[in-house]
């Protein structure tokens, strides 16, 4: 009986000991091979294969412990595809949480108010983390290829910063962009003032894209937008730089004319009524709802004081003394944007 007492003593012990030691294995940090430290799952790879790869690269010191941890807590079939990133000693336990939660690493791309469709492809298209599958595709190849029913790219999509997976395909993010815009757009568009001269949302948007290369002072967005408001009513012409050095392209070198003025060509709104027939540029929400909400003013002019801010006028003569005043530009034309 002595004996048996012993024996169940000693298996209780040992018991405990493994236990502690087990316990101890799961909680002690590992050493990380470097800080931060990334590695990456692959779509439908085994817990097994996972916890043979972390060996292999001395993260973890025992896969099969590893393995034994996970169907203890049921988490043996729950890891997650991604890339994961340490930036310091990770315990096992905690190892096994992030993997199995999908606690990943995100990659991310800016998108900027003003930009270009030309600006935004090319930072698409530079950024390491993403795959390129619309490299060689034309612009309207990607709107067929993303589901866009408009027949040009520029503006379409939102300006903001879009997280996402190591891999992920550039595809996705233009997806993701075009649909921030397009539910953006449609909410101020059914929030918009009153007896706009805009026919739709697309109209709008075209607004809001020479609104935010016209100015990127809050104050003056409402007012910026309800002067081209004004001159739409009127049938005036917009009489806007940056829509002439849009369709100017690779011809505009930094210097704006007057013979770039007088030059027709369908982004001129010196020559030519109306708004351009595209956006200019990728317009922010701020731009988007003073183009829907302009401020209540007569103003159908404005010209740069030269400290950021703008100087609007409601008659041309008050506006050529405001140019004489802030710009000192003998002969210059009338126009509403300078």
């Amino acid at each position: 009986m002595c004996t048996l007492k012993r024996l169940i003593i000693f298996l209780l012990a040992g018991g405990l000991l493994a236990a502690g030691w087990i316990t101890y294995q799961l909680n002690a940090p590992v050493q990380l091979p470097v800080v931060p430290y990334e590695f990456s799952i692959k779509q439908g790879s085994s817990l097994t294969s996972v916890a043979n790869q972390l060996t292999d690269a001395g993260v973890l010191d025992d896969a099969r412990l590893f393995i034994l941890l996970s169907r203890m807590k049921g988490l043996a079939s729950s890891v997650k595809a991604g890339d994961y990133e340490f930036a310091e000693p990770i315990t096992p336990l905690e190892l096994l949480n992030r993997i199995t939660k999908g606690d990943i690493s995100q990659s991310e791309i800016k998108f900027i108010e003003g930009w270009t469709f030309s600006q935004l492809r090319q930072t698409l298209d530079e950024h390491p983390a993403l795959r390129h599958d619309t490299v060689n595709l034309s612009s309207s190849e990607i709107l067929q290829l993303i589901g866009a029913t408009e027949t040009a790219a520029e503006g379409l999509f939102f300006p903001d910063t879009y997280f996402f997976a190591r891999g992920s395909s550039d595809t996705a993010i233009l997806k993701r962009a075009y649909k921030v815009m397009r539910n953006h757009l449609n909410t101020a568009w059914g929030e918009r003032e009153p007896d706009l001269p805009l026919k739709n949302p697309y109209q709008a948007l075209i607004l809001a894209s020479i609104v935010e290369k016209e100015t990127g002072r809050e104050n003056d967005r409402g007012m910026v937008a309800a002067v081209f408001v004004n001159r739409l009513r009127f049938n005036m012409l917009l009489q806007t730089d940056p829509t002439v050095i849009y369709g100017m392209g690779d011809r505009f070198d930094g210097n704006l004319r007057k013979k770039d003025l007088l030059t027709d060509q369908a982004y001129n709104t010196y020559t030519r009524r109306g708004l351009p027939p595209t956006p200019i540029a990728l317009p922010g929400l701020a731009s988007i709802q003073a183009a829907l909400n302009p401020a209540k003013t007569d103003a159908l002019y404005f010209v740069a004081r030269g400290n950021g801010q703008s100087h609007f006028s409601n008659n041309l003569a008050d506006h050529n003394r405001a140019v004489s005043k802030y710009q000192k530009v003998p002969n210059a034309p009338p126009k509403a944007a300078r």
